[in-house]
Formats: structure tokens, sequence, C-alpha cells
């Protein structure tokens, strides 16, 4: 059975359907890259799969429609990171990532060592040791963005969903973020669905991908069946030529026209 279902999900915002009859199943250790041009409908459907908009069709963990668990129970088992998140400018980034410790507490409660060592572990892997005691409105955009990403893994949910997670990053930090995930991903049988921008990306590290254009899914399967010439050029207007790295997967150049 598939860890993350959506069936037949249709999203409208303000009357208007953004999201229209999208179907997917990700298996335990899985990583779904959702890719489409802009305003195809990808943040949406990752809210969606979140539990955090309403929606027709169905949203199901392991069976089980996603509005039908606590928010706890959901946030134990589903970590979203938004690609815009609500970050209180006061706050510091150690107090920010223990915030993905919530599902665990009880009422009143503080945090314990564990949650603390958590914390703490992530922010390592994720090169932000050096940030920890400062207040999140003087990061940068990319380090925000790292803090989001470790909040999420602070959760230690087997579901991990992420919205363009490396917009704001350099190359290298990029690289650092894809990396972890994935390893993660091997290592602990975490489930990933993440929206990503890069298509050489999306083939190098995902294990399916769906395009959405218009809300709709037009493509899905392996990257090199999903990332064809005729394919990109077709639903996002540009001129490319496709390659094969030495791992096999797809490599998209874009071509001057």
């Amino acid at each position: 059975m598939s860890v993350l279902a959506l069936r037949d999900l249709t999203v409208a915002l303000d009357g208007t359907v953004v999201v229209d009859s999208v179907s997917a199943e990700v298996h335990s250790g899985q990583w779904l890259a959702v890719i489409g041009p802009n305003g195809a409908g990808k943040s949406t459907m990752l809210r969606a799969a979140a539990g955090l908009l309403r929606h027709q069709g169905s949203v199901e963990l392991d069976g089980t429609p996603i509005g039908a668990l606590s928010p706890r129970a959901r946030a134990r088992r589903v970590a979203y990171a938004p690609q815009v998140p609500s970050m209180p400018a006061g706050m510091t980034v150690l107090d920010y990532v223990l915030l993905g410790r919530t599902p665990y507490l009880g009422y009143l409660a503080r945090e314990s060592r564990h949650d603390r060592e958590v914390a703490a572990s992530v922010l390592e892997r994720l090169d932000l040791n050096a940030v920890t005691g400062r207040q999140l409105g003087s990061l940068s955009g990319g380090e925000q963005q790292r803090v989001v990403l470790a909040r999420a893994l602070a959760q230690q949910a087997d579901v991990l969903l992420l919205d363009e997670p490396t917009t704001a990053l350099d190359i290298g930090h990029q690289q650092q973020v894809l990396d972890l995930v994935d390893r993660l991903r091997l290592d602990d049988g975490l489930t990933v669905v993440s929206s990503l921008h890069d298509l050489t990306v999306a083939g190098q590290y995902a294990d399916a991908l769906l395009l959405l254009v218009d809300g709709r899914a037009v493509a899905t399967g392996t990257p090199s069946e999903v990332l064809t010439e005729a394919t990109v050029s077709t639903h996002y207007g540009a001129a490319v030529q496709v390659s094969t790295g030495e791992d096999g997967r797809p490599l998209v150049h874009l071509v001057r026209r």
C-alpha cells in the first residue's frame, strides 16, 4: 500500500479550480518531484496534501483520509516546509526549529533533552550551527530556507512535503540540502514529495516525476519518461536539449534560439 495517495484531488481557490483531478501514489522511501510551469498549481497541491486546504477527492495516509487525523497525529506523520513561511522576526533559530517538536509535547510541557538533541542534530547537518542563537529576521533568504527545512526535519515525520526547497540557495547549499534529504530517504525510509523548479535537479534526485500544467497532471513516470525534449518544449515553451548523464538520468539543457 502507498504511504501517501492523492485520488482525484481537486482544489478551488476563490472559485477558480487550481488543482484539477490529480491522482498520485507515493510509496515508502520514494521521492516524487512535482514539476511544471509557474502557476501550474504545484504549491496548492502540496498544501492540500499536507491537509492545509479544503479539497475534493481524497488525500490518504496509509489508506486513512488525512482529514480523519487530529492535527497532532497528522503532524507526527507529515512535515511540510512551505516556500514562503511565516517566520516571527524576533524568534531565535533554535526556538523556531524546536517548534518542530511540538507534536510530541504534552499540554504546557517543555522541550526535553531529547527534543533539543534532535534540533541540534538537524541544525548541524544543515550547516546552521553558526546562526543557532540569531533572530530569524537577521537571516539571509538562503539561511531562512534552510531553517524552515530544519524545523520540518525536526518533526521526524515519515512523509516530508517540500515546496521549492532550493529556490534561495546557492549551488553548494542546494546540493547539501538535496543530499541530506536523499540520505534520510534512503537510510530511514523517509517519503518525499517536493516541487522543484530545476528540471535537471528533479531528474537527478527524484524516483518519479509528476508534471502539472494548468492544474492537471499531463505526464507521470520516471525522470527519463517525463523529461523528454518534446514534453518539456511543449509544456514549458522552451527550446531544450535532453542528454543522459553517466548515471543514466536525464540532463535538461536550455538551447539558445
